[in-house]
């Protein structure tokens, strides 16, 4: 039986037009860092075709040699930038700073990431092997809700939520904004897109840190 790890873990569900404060588990992600405008940024798009052979390898390797089959996770990426503005009024990209990632099981080991790796860097398909990574991440009480639309119609979304409804709960952020790619805007129009966005938090008095 496959598993489709965005029914089993509750954090890849939100509701539209509500935000909603989470618990994230601590997941296993394939990981890779980067700069600039995704839109324009050679890193970006390397990033990309670097992260998807590998992570189809484990999924792979996964169902055929241990019998564990699961679904491929969609992309993640987290973003952050020096002036945080840049990210949410000012939408200034080439100033962004972001990880793309995609999760896979915690049976996935080391030993498994590299071989499959390897693998790929023979068939020359990922042009940035040696940036990726599997790693451990650790979010946490996190709030989140569900974005439809346009990338760039997120800005209003995430003044709210930072300014508006984290202080609202007495909470501060602590983390990187995380989003959670639920549709392919290869395939979709840009108005139907649909995106978790996510900001991990903690109690404390409002702000950013």
């Amino acid at each position: 039986m496959k598993i489709d790890f965005k029914k089993q873990v509750p954090s890849y569900s939100a509701k539209h037009g509500r935000f909603s404060i989470v618990t994230v588990p601590s997941l296993q992600f394939l990981m890779i860092d980067g700069h600039g405008d995704p839109n324009t940024s050679q890193a970006y798009r390397d990033a990309l075709t670097t992260l998807y052979p590998v992570a189809y390898k484990l999924k792979f390797f996964s169902k055929n040699e241990l019998g564990r089959d699961y679904g491929v996770m969609p992309l993640e990426a987290l973003w952050w930038a020096d002036d945080m503005e840049s990210f949410t009024s000012a939408r200034d990209k080439s100033q962004w700073d972001w990880t793309l990632m995609t999760m896979v099981p915690d049976w996935i080991t080391l030993e498994h990431f590299e071989t499959a790796r390897d693998v790929t860097a023979k068939k020359g398909e990922a042009p940035a092997l040696e940036a990726l990574r599997l790693e451990t991440f650790d979010e946490g009480m996190s709030v989140q809700t569900l974005h439809r639309g346009s990338y760039d119609d997120e800005a209003p979304v995430l003044e709210e939520m930072h300014n508006s409804f984290i202080p609202g709960q007495s909470l501060v952020m602590t983390g990187r904004h995380h989003e959670i790619y639920l549709s392919d805007p290869r395939r979709t129009a840009p108005e139907k897109l649909k995106t978790i966005l996510r900001q991990p938090v903690r109690q404390g008095e409002a702000g950013f840190r």
